[in-house]
């Protein structure tokens, strides 16, 4: 069990325009390649950080600045994996998290999966991260929406599944090119399993989302309500199972294994 002693609650977040990854670094010398374990107790689950990227260095530097400690203050044996989209084709967030699964469990049999939106830093760390009976979001509320959940049945941003519940959902849909519908979409996979999403309580799953305009390449998805009503017909055969990709570079930095791949393109 977490030592609660080792928690602090809610933290005061800084995002210091000066930050550099080096001082990251210093601040994390137990961390190697991307992976940290506790000395002086068993975690009692192992958990990789799934963190979908292209072109957001900025916000991929304060989300580790914040979460490495945040982990540690867990008592967590966990692993960040940043999955780095090549190439200027269409943003696929879904893909990038099939592959980041697919590529994590070459290095361990991790127990719980992470699936994290790079611009979402916790605010709060009561917010266990780590799996539950049950597949586990964990944005309730983040300070752009006045930290309430953004609509009834959102399962997006951060959200942790087991290494089997994703299984038997067959991750998520590789059908989802730009912004949004692939969290929906995941949802109802979950739902057709019978499985019930569950969510810590509001005050401790809070989220501060670090601002920035939409990036180019990654255009809002009109296609999403005509995927969204197929998924029901198409998940068995369209997910882990049918996601093909050519990996580029595995490259082991001292606070994230940086997967690098191409991902191809939208059929149409």
């Amino acid at each position: 069990n977490v030592n609660v002693v080792s928690l602090v609650g809610a933290v005061k977040l800084s995002f210091e325009s000066s930050l550099k990854l080096k001082d990251v670094e210093k601040d994390n010398k137990e961390v190697n390649e991307g992976e940290y374990e506790p000395s002086d107790c068993t975690a009692r689950q192992s958990v990789a950080i799934l963190i979908p990227h292209r072109n957001r260095e900025r916000h991929l530097l304060y989300l580790l600045h914040h979460l490495h400690p945040f982990l540690q203050r867990q008592q967590l044996h966990y692993a960040i994996y940043v999955i780095q989209q090549a190439g200027d084709v269409t943003f696929n967030r879904a893909k990038l998290l099939n592959i980041g699964y697919l590529e994590a469990l070459k290095d361990y049999n991790w127990d719980c999966f992470i699936f994290h939106d790079v611009d979402l830093v916790p605010e709060n760390d009561h917010n266990l991260y780590v799996c539950d009976t049950q597949p586990k979001h964990l944005v309730v509320g983040r300070n752009v929406t006045g930290y309430r959940l953004r609509y009834k049945g959102y399962f997006g941003g951060v959200t942790a599944l087991s290494r089997d519940q994703f299984f038997k959902v067959n991750g998520f849909s590789n059908a989802y090119w730009g912004w949004g519908g692939e969290d929906d979409d995941l949802r109802i996979r979950v739902e057709l399993q019978k499985m019930k999403i569950v969510r810590p309580p509001a005050d401790v799953a809070r989220y501060t989302m670090v601002f920035h305009k939409r990036d180019s390449g990654n255009e809002v998805n009109r296609d999403r309500m005509r995927l969204l009503g197929r998924t029901p017909q198409s998940w068995r055969k369209d997910g882990l199972n049918s996601c093909s990709y050519k990996t580029l570079s595995v490259e082991r930095m001292p606070l994230y294994v940086n997967v690098t791949v191409d991902i191809g393109k939208p059929l149409s």
